[in-house]
């Protein structure tokens, strides 16, 4: 007996992939080791769906499971003539990995950012991420920048 995989496609979040993106929203954020809390849970996935906002998701389907998640921000910058694009978070299932997946979820958002003409698409990932590193080493360019953070006290 062979089990047929369907076809996983990507396509933009719609209001009925709430359930599926919170649960796949929980794991990501228990793998990181953060807890955002409902609040911010809420405002992220109101965002979506807001046409004012510059954020975006978009979800790999094989049209009755969601296999994972990706996020991404249209932003200005100093250094280029056009937006840059921000993808700031991906998860995929871990039962779903390894059928290429989050390398879906990338080039929809690279199609994106062709569509609104900006000059950067570009991410970060923990160095403890050594898996997500073998998929973005083979697809994108490594510029060896190093973020550094300041927590800013700003009433929520």
């Amino acid at each position: 007996m062979t089990t047929t995989r369907q076809p996983v496609f990507i396509r933009e979040v719609k209001q009925t992939d709430l359930h599926p993106w919170r649960d796949h929203w929980a794991q990501y954020q228990a793998f990181y080791q953060v807890d955002l809390g409902p609040a911010i849970t809420e405002r992220t996935w109101a965002r979506f769906f807001d046409p004012a906002e510059p954020m975006h998701c978009a979800v790999a389907t094989d049209g009755e499971r969601a296999f994972g998640f990706v996020h991404y921000v249209f932003h200005r910058s100093t250094w280029g003539r056009n937006d840059f694009c921000y993808l700031e978070d991906l998860f995929v299932c871990p039962s779903a990995r390894g059928r290429m997946i989050g390398k879906q979820l990338i080039e929809y958002v690279q199609d994106q950012a062709r569509q609104q003409q900006c000059d950067r698409l570009y991410w970060h990932t923990q160095e403890t991420n050594r898996t997500a590193q073998r998929l973005y080493d083979w697809i994108a360019e490594k510029p060896g920048v190093i973020e550094y953070r300041m927590p800013l006290d700003v009433a929520h």
